[in-house]
């Protein structure tokens, strides 16, 4: 009685277990065609081109640079700028699809405005009233 009870017990749990295994697959898969849709509408929203210069980073943690010349439903050609070869990837082999660093982001040109503002408005307010009216032989003035 007692060896069936443990029989039982065992067999339920493997039959758990192995649904939770099959069950993170799936939501493994899934996530997987979520990335590739992701990594296809990236490339889809740069267009292609001499102009469409992108730095591809694989799931392997591979990274590639380009311009995409080609875009397919499936994969999209990508051509090294120096030496001209071209690569086809798979959008499933994609982990991330970014424009090429080729100059300032928009938050440090943001930044860099911010600062230049500031010394702007430091040399023209902050300093007369420091050097009352040009009196002053100190250093500020």
């Amino acid at each position: 009685m007692l060896l069936k009870k443990i029989i039982a017990i065992t067999f339920s749990g493997a039959l758990v277990l192995t649904a939770a295994g099959f069950q993170s697959t799936h939501a493994q898969t899934g996530m997987e065609a979520q990335r590739a849709e992701k990594a296809r509408a990236s490339v889809a929203r740069r267009g292609t081109g001499k102009d469409a210069r992108v730095e591809v980073t694989l799931v392997n943690r591979t990274r590639l640079k380009g311009y995409i010349n080609d875009a397919g439903n499936d994969s999209f050609t990508l051509v090294d700028r120096k030496t001209g070869a071209s690569q086809t990837v798979a959008y499933a082999d994609v982990a991330a699809v970014k424009k090429s660093g080729g100059g300032l982001s928009t938050k440090t040109l943001v930044i860099l405005g911010a600062v230049a503002a500031g010394v702007i408005i430091t040399a023209i307010i902050v300093k007369p009233a420091f050097c009352d009216g040009g009196a002053q032989t100190r250093f500020p003035c």
